[in-house]
């Protein structure tokens, strides 16, 4: 049973067969940051040599980047060296004492391998004259050194008698970068894009940090990059004891898909023989489905129906869900004759259990395909207990389209056949969908619901729609008790209730028994 978290900094980042194009020239020199999935975002990282603008509000996270793509620079390159200089910023003790809890700081790499120095007095006791040639005797001095950060840049800015004196000094920055064969990365609490430097540099990268209604948000954005495509748009951002950690908008990252997925079909049962025969033997794999439900009305236990069904034929299945913890989920299985607990011991289901925290919706997307690509099998099964879960963790709902077909598309190309549930109003007869879009990217969707008579709830079942297959359109009642989940073997107990006309027998076999 795994409690979902935050993804790992290492984790496996979308395959080169899922780009949106060819990627990057094999020609083209690459500096990689190894910050998670921004190498994937600017379509294998920043051209080396290149000089790079990284905006952003204070609490952005621009030192944090700066500092976590030098020791990760030089943690993968044997031999490689990086300069920090810092203008008239927090000083450098202070900020070593803030990095110290991160995993990425290594003091072992200071000062030989990453040298932090304050160009701070040369700007102020020479101008901008003083700064470039501190930074030229420092380069020199530091031979072989491929990376320099400047932080502060808007220290310059004030400091320059003028407009031009202070394009002048980016164009010259440019120079050094390219006569030391060294990347350049200027960090700058600007944040209007019309900056000059912005118009000399060959790329402009923006750090947001804003609020949201109640959230705390950080984004980043490629506005700028000479040279190679990127992956253009907000994504987001966590800052977490790993560093930085970039999510890429899944609805861009999956915005090609192939046609079909390469396995042969077949069908993924429920274990529940009447209601297997209403579908022609279950769901076709690789498929998307959606149960639709009030509370109550056994949306989760179907689910977990069939996983278990899987685990029995030997198909592996992966429950991710919101709501109920894996303790409580396993105690209700087995109150209806669901054997969860000997499945998860077995390894044949995993349980993923989100706590009740703000979550980012890109994050839930690539932990769960991130953990599907670690052992790809065919037919594998995947219950989604709440799409709303993921709704409530999108800052923009109107992205909820595009994200539901590209996640499902994903899920398809892995041979992944995935159920979800979407939460129906309780107290209204109407159906109304709060993820109207839900329908039209899933291939089957199966309705539960409500009927009262006399006193007594009823529970019915019939599907909606289901792309691909024959199905059986009626409306079948079933009840949820000790044995199980039981659907009726005809429409007729349905018919009964819904006409007002229904007996009130003890079960539900002796309701099928009259005429």
């Amino acid at each position: 049973m795994t409690q979902g978290r935050e993804t790992r900094p290492g984790a496996q980042v979308p395959s080169t067969d899922d780009r949106t194009d060819d990627g990057p020239s094999a020609e083209v020199p690459r500096l990689e940051t190894s910050i998670p999935r921004l190498d994937y975002i600017l379509k294998g990282g920043f051209l080396r040599n290149g000089t790079y603008a990284l905006m952003g509000p204070p609490g952005s996270g621009k030192t944090i980047f700066g500092n976590q793509l030098c020791f990760e620079h030089v943690r993968r390159s044997a031999g490689a060296r990086c300069v920090y200089v810092t203008l008239l910023v927090e000083s450098h003790s202070k900020m070593i004492r803030h990095l110290s809890g991160m995993k990425f700081f290594d003091p072992r790499m200071i000062p030989d391998r990453i040298y932090y120095i304050s160009g701070y007095p040369a700007l102020r006791d020479q101008g901008l004259a003083g700064l470039l040639d501190l930074l030229r005797r420092t380069l020199r001095e530091r031979r072989g050194t491929d990376v320099l950060v400047i932080d502060g840049l808007e220290s310059v800015e004030q400091r320059a008698p003028s407009a031009l004196a202070y394009r002048e000094f980016v164009h010259e920055i440019q120079g050094l970068s390219t006569l030391s064969d060294c990347t350049t990365f200027l960090l700058s609490s600007m944040r209007d894009r019309s900056h000059a430097e912005n118009a000399l540099v060959d790329g402009v990268i923006e750090l947001t940090d804003q609020l949201i209604g109640p959230r705390a948000v950080r984004e980043l954005t490629v506005h700028k990059f000479r040279g190679s495509d990127c992956l253009r748009g907000k994504h987001e951002v966590e800052i977490t004891a790993s560093g930085m950690i970039i999510h890429p908008r899944t609805e861009i990252q999956f915005d090609s898909p192939r046609a079909s997925a390469t396995e042969e079909r077949k069908r993924m049962g429920f274990g529940i023989e009447s209601f297997d025969a209403m579908i022609e033997g279950g769901l076709p794999s690789g498929s998307a489905t959606a149960l639709l439900g009030a509370p109550g009305t056994g949306k989760t236990l179907l689910g977990l129906s069939f996983l278990a069904e899987g685990a029995r034929r030997g198909e592996e299945g992966v429950y991710f869900g919101f709501y109920e913890p894996p303790p409580r989920l396993c105690e209700k299985a087995r109150k209806v004759g669901i054997d969860l607990d000997t499945h998860i011991r077995q390894g044949t289901i995993r349980l993923i259990w989100q706590p009740p925290l703000e979550h980012m919706m890109d994050s839930l997307a690539e932990q769960l395909i991130e953990l599907l690509r670690q052992d790809p099998k065919p037919r594998r099964r995947l219950f989604i207990d709440g799409i709303e879960g993921f709704r409530a963790a999108s800052v923009y709902p109107d992205r909820m389209p595009r994200f539901l077909s590209a996640f499902t598309n994903q899920l398809r190309m892995l041979d992944v056949t995935t159920v979800v549930t979407e939460e129906l109003d309780l107290f209204t007869p109407l159906i109304k969908m709060p993820n109207p879009e839900l329908g039209n990217v899933v291939e089957t969707v199966i309705l539960l619901r409500y009927v009262e008579l006399r006193s007594q709830i009823h529970r019915l079942i019939s599907v909606m729609k289901m792309r691909e297959s024959v199905y059986d359109r009626s409306i079948r009642e079933f009840v949820i008790s000790e044995r199980g989940i039981e659907v009726a073997s005809s429409f007729r107990s349905a018919e009964r209730i819904l006409s007002g006309q229904a007996q009130l027998l003890a079960g539900l076999q002796e309701s099928e028994e009259e005429p």
